[in-house]
């Protein structure tokens, strides 16, 4: 920030924001080989590293059952 100063002699903060950096280089393509290897788990329907997998989302989402969260109060005794 840079401070100025006015007639009346208060001080006044100005933000002056930095140059914008150059846009990072863009990410190396992977070898032949794993692009290969990649091809071929897709074409046998496994799951590729770093892509979107419904099975998994599935299979990890939280099972609620109709009732679980009902709002009701705890019981009155505490098993007793």
């Amino acid at each position: 920030m840079t401070t100025t100063y006015t007639a009346l002699g208060r001080q006044r903060r100005i933000f002056v924001p930095q140059p914008a950096s150059p846009a990072p280089p863009p990410a190396p393509q992977d070898p032949p080989i794993y692009r290969d290897l990649l091809r071929a788990w897709a074409d046998r329907g496994r799951t590729l590293p770093g892509r979107h997998d419904p099975e998994w989302v599935r299979l990890a989402a939280p099972t609620v059952t109709r009732g679980q969260f009902s709002g009701f109060p705890a019981p009155q005794h505490d098993g007793r």
